[in-house]
């Protein structure tokens, strides 16, 4: 067995982990062994979480030493990956047998596992979150046994066991759609008027396969990046004026590790993310919160932050808006309604940002906003979970997959205590 002891941190070092110790088992074997041999456990990916929701008193299990898969089967439109491993190389490998994700997540060195147990995203209005596009999942139940899931032989419940928090399992694989390879193409508007985009917000996200919306809320401008697919049409709008250099999202911040810009085609999952996925980030300087809104009110959500600006100024980086379809999974916080989310990176100081935190979803309330799960959030338990009409659902299926609570922890129960 492959251990060490605390103290860990999470990649931003805003969290240091309770764990008494972190195993890094090398094959399924020895990772059954562990789970069956410890009284309460949780899995931990790469640490790009700013709350706690992997955090425990107990054990970590990391599963960045377990054997990497990736196997495709081009028939079925699907490819089954190990729960460790990153999109930044799972994409690598899927496009060298011509293949792609409808869609990534801005930074792409977090882990697959990691990112569809907490509803990650990208962007685009067509598309949905990350967690949407597994049909199967494998993981290590509290005994060491194996539990297969599937969205075809479980329509029903199978919805309820991938975004889960971690709460059911260690997962140790998952099967994803996947589609034929395309090419991208990244440009950038600058200087957008905020009235221009409230106005005219449909058109906005409609201008490409992806879209993201980058202001300060000060200003009353935004910048624009627009990620067409070279095989789909791309929509007209083109308001503000056009970048005619590359552009990091945060103003005055060198773009040397943005990817590729200025309208030139290129691989998928070279340009869907933000970063370059050859780009390994080190420790994160910063803090971060996001919000999920109902699509229709994103117009009024805009107007109520602007009213913020000069709050946020001191502690707000940047502030990034995308849109995001709705599914149909119990926990992902666009479950049952195409969304607007609202993002924000704050600088790396805990007692400035906690008051602006709780300002923003002041304003946010009445939008029925949904934090994200691995951020920051003021938002009480009872409040968050009244936002999903399939938590009671959820409490059910964690009675019956862990009655025990071997892989509970604080985050987790105070969401969802048990009967």
């Amino acid at each position: 067995m492959h251990g060490t002891s605390p103290p860990l941190h999470n990649w931003a070092g805003n969290l240091t982990y309770g764990a008494t110790r972190l195993h890094r088992p090398t094959t399924l074997d020895e990772l059954r062994r562990t789970v069956s041999g410890s009284p309460r456990i949780r899995a931990l990916g790469t640490g790009h979480s700013f709350s706690r929701a992997a955090d425990t008193t107990a054990e970590l299990v990391r599963m960045d030493r377990m054997p990497d898969t990736v196997r495709i089967d081009a028939e079925a439109g699907a490819v089954e990956v190990s729960g460790g491993t990153t999109y930044a190389h799972l994409a690598s490998r899927l496009h060298r047998a011509g293949f792609a994700l409808a869609n990534l997540a801005s930074l792409p060195h977090i882990s697959v596992a990691g990112s569809c147990s907490t509803g990650t995203h990208g962007s685009g209005e067509t598309q949905r979150s990350l967690a949407a596009a597994v049909r199967a999942i494998q993981l290590v139940g509290a005994d060491g046994d194996l539990v297969e899931l599937d969205r075809d032989r479980d329509p029903a419940g199978f919805p309820g066991a991938v975004v889960t928090l971690g709460a059911l399992g260690i997962v140790t694989r998952l099967t994803l759609d996947i589609e034929p390879a395309y090419e991208v193409a990244q440009r950038v508007r600058l200087d957008v008027p905020l009235d221009e985009i409230a106005a005219r917000l449909d058109e906005v996200f409609a201008a490409a396969y992806s879209v993201s919306l980058f202001t300060s809320w000060r200003t009353g401008r935004a910048v624009v990046f627009l990620k067409r697919r070279t095989d789909r049409p791309a929509g007209n709008w083109a308001g503000g004026r056009a970048a005619t250099a590359p552009v990091h999202p945060v103003p005055e911040q060198p773009a040397d590790n943005c990817t590729e810009q200025q309208d030139r085609p290129g691989p998928w999952h070279e340009r869907l993310p933000h970063f370059r996925p050859d780009y390994v980030p080190g420790s994160g300087a910063e803090l971060q919160s996001e919000y999920f809104l109902p699509r229709e009110s994103a117009a009024a959500a805009i107007a109520a932050l602007r009213g913020l600006g000069d709050i946020m100024a001191p502690v707000l980086q940047i502030s990034e808006l995308r849109a995001v379809r709705g599914d149909e999974l119990w926990l992902s916080p666009a479950c049952g309604r195409d969304t607007v989310t609202v993002h924000f990176t704050w600088v790396d100081d805990l007692a400035a940002v906690t008051p602006v935190i709780g300002a923003v979803e002041e304003r946010l309330r009445p939008f029925q906003p949904r934090p994200h799960w691995g951020k920051l959030t003021l938002m009480r338990p009872d409040e968050i979970v009244a936002a999903y009409p399939r938590a009671t659902d959820f409490v059910k299926l964690l009675e019956t997959m862990d009655p025990g609570g071997t892989f509970g922890n604080a985050f987790v129960e105070a969401l969802f205590p048990r009967a």
